[in-house]
């Protein structure tokens, strides 16, 4: 004997942009939390080595990312924001804040690779440790922080491209805190036998003062 149910089964074309949001989502989560975190650890560290002829003998010389450019570590903030901003914001609202993330990504990438070559603060520093404004660092060498950084851009870049092409399947948390924060209406009070104004007001709104049943 077969049973019919009214019960619908779910299709399999329905479920798959469902699937695919949801791990979108993971995906680009970890990619901009991981990327944000990779940019500004590496713009803390060593980009730069060299020396500084300084009375005769070599004087060592550093230079940190955040001194070399400090554009990698603001893009990472703004990249970051962009990727909690995404789930405040809807429709084109969304696609706009999707598109910064990307951007900040790339310029993040592109900033870091940049700063990988260059050697205008160790010139800078050697010409104040020699007192002379033309001198220039020697035996200079980079560290391969630079790359962490661009590869931090690389999954900013990554996370926004993923809100570009998924972002219409990821829930909003707007529409959440909006129903939170709506003023919940206040309970009548409890009608007093013993006041007739009260009593008169119940039978204006069509209600039984008994409680018996409707007016």
């Amino acid at each position: 004997m077969e049973y019919v149910t009214a019960v619908p089964h779910p299709r399999p074309e329905a479920a798959a942009p469902a699937r695919s949001g949801r791990r979108s989502l993971a995906v680009a989560l970890l990619c901009g939390a991981l990327g944000a975190a990779v940019a500004l650890l590496a713009s803390r560290q060593r980009w730069a080595e060299g020396t500084a002829s300084v009375a005769g003998g070599a004087f060592p010389l550093t230079a940190k990312g955040s001194e070399v450019t400090g554009v990698p570590a603001a893009l990472a903030i703004v990249g970051l924001a962009a990727l909690v901003a995404v789930f405040a914001v809807r429709r084109s609202g969304r696609l706009l804040v999707a598109a910064l993330l990307a951007l900040s990504g790339a310029g993040t990438a592109a900033a870091a690779l940049a700063g990988g070559s260059d050697g205008k603060v160790l010139d800078g520093k050697a010409a104040q440790a020699s007192g002379d404004t033309a001198a220039t660092a020697a035996s200079l060498s980079h560290t391969g922080w630079p790359y962490v950084a661009a590869a931090g851009g690389v999954l900013l870049l990554l996370a926004g491209l993923l809100a570009l092409r998924y972002g219409r399947l990821w829930p909003a948390m707007s529409g959440r805190y909006e129903r939170a924060g709506a003023p919940r209406p206040r309970a009548p009070k409890p009608l007093d036998p013993d006041r007739p104004e009260d009593l008169w007001k119940a039978l204006d709104r069509g209600e039984d003062p008994t409680g018996t049943g409707p007016a």
